[in-house]
């Protein structure tokens, strides 16, 4: 079984998140503040220690005030033809 966690699809993903964050001029602690949630959790989604699930996602757009699909899209190109759960 193939690991995702760390995958490129997972990589692009943590990349994305980040980017975005940096588009929307915020820190770690800003978009923290946003989910209601502790700065660490931002920083294991961003260092890919972390993943997150399909809602999680939706929230972190919505609070990076981006689109969800454009964030997952690079997930989906980076992920490999034949990548195995």
């Amino acid at each position: 079984m193939a690991k995702t966690i760390r995958s490129k699809g997972h990589e692009a993903l943590c990349e994305a998140l980040i980017a975005a964050r940096k588009t929307a001029s915020l820190t770690q602690a800003e978009l923290a503040a946003r989910l209601r949630c502790h700065q660490s959790f931002v920083a294991r989604v961003e260092s890919g220690e972390r993943r997150i699930d399909v809602i999680e996602l939706i929230v972190l757009a919505r609070a990076l005030e981006a689109d969800a699909a454009q964030l997952l899209q690079a997930a989906e190109v980076a992920t490999e033809m034949d990548h195995r759960i």
